[in-house]
This record gives structure tokens, sequence and C-alpha cells, in this order.
């Protein structure tokens, strides 16, 4: 198991937390990210500037049981199929009974912005949405430490 982290957008104090945890736990955090950013970390991979460069690879590396961090709800998605768990900054794990909901909130928004309409951006992050993003991967590292106790003790 690992934490993957999609860099690019991913807040500082949420990319802390996720460092802070993955040594809590024993889990490696590995940051994915454009050649445009300044990341370190001992698992990092830089990718080129492409739009969806850095999504490509975070598909590419996650496997069953990792846990993805990310605001696209289209990552999300495909993430959700690999089977590995995903959630994003703000504490939000995606579920694949409510994703097929984001992905078409997704498009819409996107049909209104072509349209030459305006969609709100991201609110400015607060102590709160840091309190349930460490909150909420806590709770995803410790269900996975005890689903994989579990699977040693059924061998």
């Amino acid at each position: 198991m690992k934490i993957i982290v999609d860099a690019d957008a991913c807040p500082k104090a949420a990319l802390q937390i996720c460092f802070s945890l993955g040594q809590e736990f024993s889990v490696p955090v590995w940051t994915v990210a454009s050649f445009n950013h300044n990341i370190e970390s001992d698992h990092h991979i830089t990718v080129d500037s492409g739009s969806q460069e850095a999504d490509i690879k975070i598909i590419n590396i996650a496997t069953k049981g990792d846990i993805v961090v990310t605001q696209d709800w289209g990552l999300a998605a495909m993430v959700l199929g690999k089977p590995a768990k995903c959630i994003s900054p703000i504490g939000i794990q995606y579920k694949p009974e409510r994703i097929e909901f984001l992905m078409e909130e997704r498009e819409a928004k996107a049909k209104l912005r072509r349209g030459g309409g305006r969609t709100k951006g991201p609110r400015k992050r607060t102590t709160e949405d840091d309190r349930k993003f460490e909150s909420g991967l806590r709770r995803l590292l410790m269900t996975a430490s005890d689903d994989m106790n579990e699977s040693l003790i059924d061998r």
C-alpha cells in the first residue's frame, strides 16, 4: 500500500498531513507533479507539463489498496476502478456510488463555461479543511491496515 498524491494542485498543508500520516502508519507517500512544481519527497515522480500527464502517471502506478489524494473527479473515477481508495484534500472520500453524479456535475459545469458562463472557483482553504482531511486520511489508513491484517490471518 502507498499514498499517491496528485501534487500539481494539492495544498501544502494537505501534502504535509500525507507525509506525517504516512510516517505514522509506515506507508510510503508518492508524489506526482509536473516539472513546474518544486516538490520534495522521497518518492517523487516528475512528469511533463501536459494537461493530463500527472493523472496518467497516477493511474499507471496506482494499485489495489493504494490511497490517492486528488481534487480531480475524473482521476478519482479512474482510481476507483483499480480498485484503490481516493480522497480529496478537504477530506471527502470519493465513493463508487457517488462518482457518476460528480462526473455529470463536472460535465454540466464545463458545458456552462464553454457557453460563456462562469462557475465559482474553490473557496479559501481553512484549518477545518486540514482537520477534516487528516481525519479522513487517518480513517482510510486505519481501515486499510485492518484489511491487511485480516488477509494475513485468513492465510
